[in-house]
């Protein structure tokens, strides 16, 4: 049986990675990129939920210092 001889490393490293480059600009060409106007929206939006919750979490956190502090004056 003939031995079939494996390419060196380097030169399927090289190739894979060529390959990987060619399908990532291929999938980047189908990519409909928002508008400006778009990710302002999208923007402001994300940084109003992000207050919204952060109060929320400061408003758990302080009525929950409150009752342990009460409870603990209590059995004091």
């Amino acid at each position: 049986m003939a031995e079939v001889k494996k390419e060196n490393w380097f030169k399927r490293t090289w190739k894979r990675t060529c390959k990987y480059f060619r399908e990532l600009r291929s999938e980047l060409k189908k990519v409909v990129w928002p508008t400006p106007q778009q990710v302002l929206k999208n923007t402001l939006i994300v940084c109003a939920c992000v207050l919204v919750v952060g109060v929320f979490i400061w408003l758990f956190d302080f009525v929950a210092q409150v009752g342990i502090t009460g409870l603990i004056n209590l059995f004091r």
